[in-house]
């Protein structure tokens, strides 16, 4: 989505704020308006004026009693369950355009009567940012969803500024973390320090912190007014950054090198103590040419490629390094085709991959939304599989994939793909195994994170027109859980709500602060953890509902990048349709707890 600065007037003195242009493309446009309610409305009329010809305008929150100026000027008057409009509440409005051709127009509305002189904003065109398609679909009233999800949200940014490897910055908001792995590529000759420690270990595993900046970035282009709507824009760039300045050091364009890992997992797994104690060597392990890695390299290339995206408006010479590194990335990942587990000795076994065309067409879908060059969303739509995918995944973007190419192209043969997925997922399919108190179970490791990832999807499938009231209140549902709603009234994301996990297996945050000791003995001492990991979320319970906060058990209690990614771009979205008034009641939990 794109942002645009807009004016006001407001009670005679000038402000400024965000408003959400979607997209425009060939016969369409869609776009929105929130606009701060500054007096008691009984009723209300708003003038949406276009400065091109709009055929005809599409609003489901307001009722079109007319149209005027030759099709520039369209008057909008409230349904009956939004005249009446509060001081501090504020009148949210989505509307879909139809064109003839391709146009990008810029618009002003104005709400008569408010302030005395009205309120008004005015937007102008942007240019260089995807074309999706996404069809938001309000509902009256909006509801305001059982938690406050920018609190998770806020804490999820906190457990990514935990996971830093690398000479930490002045502004680092985690006191008990220091600089560690400052020789990482040493033995190499490269400089590959920076990036995230992965799980509760630290190495430094490529392709699922590629997945995880991905995802993230993902939802933060979608919803960037979940970010700024929360004081959390300046966090969330200060968070991304982090991982993308280490994919820059990884690839070496000229030697077409791409340095996938830091860390032996083995040696690694044998040390229990903080990052910053590490002395076993940590190896650096590359694809080549002869050793190729596509499905590593090409999600890089995809998360580096969405990087530019959300960094082109922010800092653009930092934005044109990234798109032009994610282009020869992605060169050398087409070129060279190959699993990088299989390639390289020592660095599938605890990340093996299943295939690498998702990850090729990923970062050809960003590509095209970076470039709008053709030559790109071809690529995808050869390489883009169409059966129903098993999940979300670091290894498996099928559906992801699916779901672009249907909002870059509206072909319903990728839109059957998703509806598809979720038939599987979603508790009316009967294929999905879900836990008494209604947690879709995927599998045991991570079944929180499987979750989290399917209900950040049904919320980007909703926008883009697909099921929905359906999809959104079953992302709810799943995030409601994770929170709180379940047989415990436990929260899986520590430091959120009365009761959480004290105790997740992270080496870290086991350990006193410096300088008290810390060995293996730390794994197994009872009573929570030293240092409160805020944010993380854990891997989550069993089939039936059943879960122990146990340190040792790094089958539910371990954290990780990936598991949060899914999580938090979750609550972006959510945060978005609460902010948009677009959030529908969620059905009530199996297991309600109160909160």
């Amino acid at each position: 989505m794109i942002l645009l600065f807009i004016f006001g007037i407001l009670l005679g003195s000038t402000t400024s704020m965000d408003v959400t242009i979607k997209t425009h493309w060939s016969g369409g446009i869609t776009g929105s308006f929130c606009i701060p309610i500054t007096q008691e409305l009984h009723g209300w009329t708003a003038h949406l004026i276009f400065d091109q010809k709009i055929e005809s305008l599409d609003v489901w929150v307001a009722d079109v009693s007319a149209t005027k100026q030759g099709g520039k000027e369209f008057v909008l008057t409230n349904k009956d369950f939004n005249a009446e409009e509060k001081v501090g509440d504020k009148l949210c409005v989505d509307f879909v355009g139809h064109t003839t051709g391709d146009i990008n127009p810029t618009a002003t509305v104005t709400i008569e009567g408010m302030d005395g002189s009205g309120n008004k904003f005015s937007h102008a065109p942007v240019t260089g940012r995807p074309v999706t398609k996404p069809v938001i679909v309000p509902m009256p009233g909006g509801d305001r969803g059982l938690y406050d999800y920018s609190k998770p949200l806020a804490n999820s940014i906190l457990f990514y500024d935990a996971q830093r490897s690398g000479k930490l910055p002045a502004n680092n908001p985690i006191k008990w973390r220091g600089d560690s792995a400052l020789n990482d590529g040493s033995d190499v000759g490269v400089d590959l320090t920076g990036g995230w420690y992965d799980a509760g270990d630290h190495v430094k595993f490529g392709l699922p912190m590629a997945a995880t900046a991905h995802l993230l970035l993902w939802s933060y282009i979608q919803w960037p007014d979940a970010y700024s709507s929360t004081s959390l824009t300046d966090k969330f760039f200060d968070m991304i950054k982090w991982p993308l300045d280490y994919f820059l050091k990884c690839w070496i364009p000229a030697k077409n090198e791409f340095y996938m890992q830091v860390g032996n997992g083995d040696d690694d797994h044998h040390f229990w103590g903080r990052a910053e104690d590490m002395k076993m060597a940590r190896p650096s392990l590359k694809v080549t040419t002869s050793k190729p890695g596509s499905d590593v390299a090409g999600e890089t290339a995809a998360s580096m490629a969405a990087g530019y995206i959300a960094f082109k408006k922010r800092d653009a010479a930092y934005a044109t390094k990234l798109l032009t590194a994610a282009k020869s990335l992605y060169v050398f990942a087409k070129t060279y085709k190959g699993k990088y587990s299989q390639s390289v000795q020592g660095a599938g076994q605890f990340y093996s991959s299943s295939g690498y065309v998702d990850e090729l067409c990923e970062a050809a879908i960003w590509l095209y939304r970076a470039t709008k060059d053709p030559k790109y969303l071809s690529d995808a739509k050869t390489f883009v599989e169409t059966a129903w995918a098993w999940a979300l995944s670091w290894d498996d973007k099928k559906v992801a994939c699916q779901l672009m190419l249907y909002q870059e192209t509206q072909d319903s043969q990728y839109s059957k793909a998703v509806v598809g997925f979720f038939k599987a997922w979603l508790p009316s399919g009967g294929q999905m195994k879900y836990t008494p108190c209604g947690l879709a179970w995927r599998d045991q490791w991570g079944s929180t994170r499987y979750a989290a990832n399917s209900a950040f999807l049904a919320l980007m499938a909703a926008d883009a027109g697909i099921d929905a009231t359906t999809y959104r209140k079953w992302a709810q549902s799943q995030i409601n859980y994770i929170l709180g709603q379940n047989n415990k009234c436990f929260s899986y994301v520590i430091g959120f709500g009365k009761s959480y996990p004290k105790n997740p297996h992270h080496r870290s945050a086991s350990c006193p602060d410096i300088p008290e000791p810390c060995s293996e003995a730390n794994l197994h001492t009872p009573g929570a953890s030293p240092h409160l990991l805020i944010g993380a979320m854990v891997g989550g319970p069993d089939a039936s509902d059943k879960y122990e906060d146990k340190r040792e058990d790094y089958v539910h209690n371990e954290v990780a990048c990936d598991y949060n990614s899914g999580l938090q771009s979750t609550l972006a979205g959510l945060v978005h349709l609460t902010h948009t008034k677009s959030l529908p009641k969620a059905d009530a939990p199996k297991c309600p707890c109160p909160v």
